[in-house]
């Protein structure tokens, strides 16, 4: 949920690969392309995304500067495929290319993303943006939850683009 000057409050979450059928059942997907450009401007990362399903897409262009753990300013806009081609020529050569399945969970009014990789089996990721720092969280039940992982800067896609980190769960 981003509020009007442009800053995400968001919450990350390590969670055991979530059951299919849960999943199908209770949220709805897109599918996601992620690539990480070389940074434009000093103090932001920036990416582009294709985001879709069935053929139907949509084109992103993102800029973020991280303020703490927590909290970042965004800046997105959606731009067409030709433009999305043409910034890819920007891509960071020290990182992949991100591909994931979202999935979008209501639960008790909160809108949790689950992100299921590629490259993991036996895990996912799952975000909560939030209206402020303090707000509390009420877990969707059939989720497991590992650890929290928003202070873990192992776990930012922008990261994982270039590293996958290796642990027991």
């Amino acid at each position: 949920m981003m509020n009007t000057n442009n800053c995400e409050i968001e919450r990350k979450f390590l969670i055991r690969m979530p059951d299919a059928a849960f999943l199908e059942k209770n949220a709805d997907y897109t599918d996601i392309e992620q690539i990480y450009l070389l940074p434009a401007e000093e103090g932001f990362s920036e990416r582009i995304r294709k985001r879709g399903r069935d053929g139907d897409c949509v084109y992103y262009h993102t800029r973020k500067k991280h303020i703490t753990d927590i909290r970042r300013i965004e800046l997105e806009d959606e731009i067409s495929e030709a433009e999305y081609k043409a910034l890819s020529e920007r891509a960071d050569p020290k990182r992949n290319t991100i591909y994931k399945r979202r999935w979008c969970l209501e639960y008790r009014g909160q809108m949790f993303e689950i992100d299921i990789y590629t490259f993991w089996n036996d895990r996912a990721t799952m975000e909560l943006e939030l209206e402020n720092e303090e707000q509390e969280i009420i877990f969707p039940e059939g989720i497991d939850i590992v650890r929290e992982l928003t202070h873990d800067k192992r776990y930012t896609n922008s990261s994982l683009a270039k590293q996958i980190p290796e642990e027991e769960i």
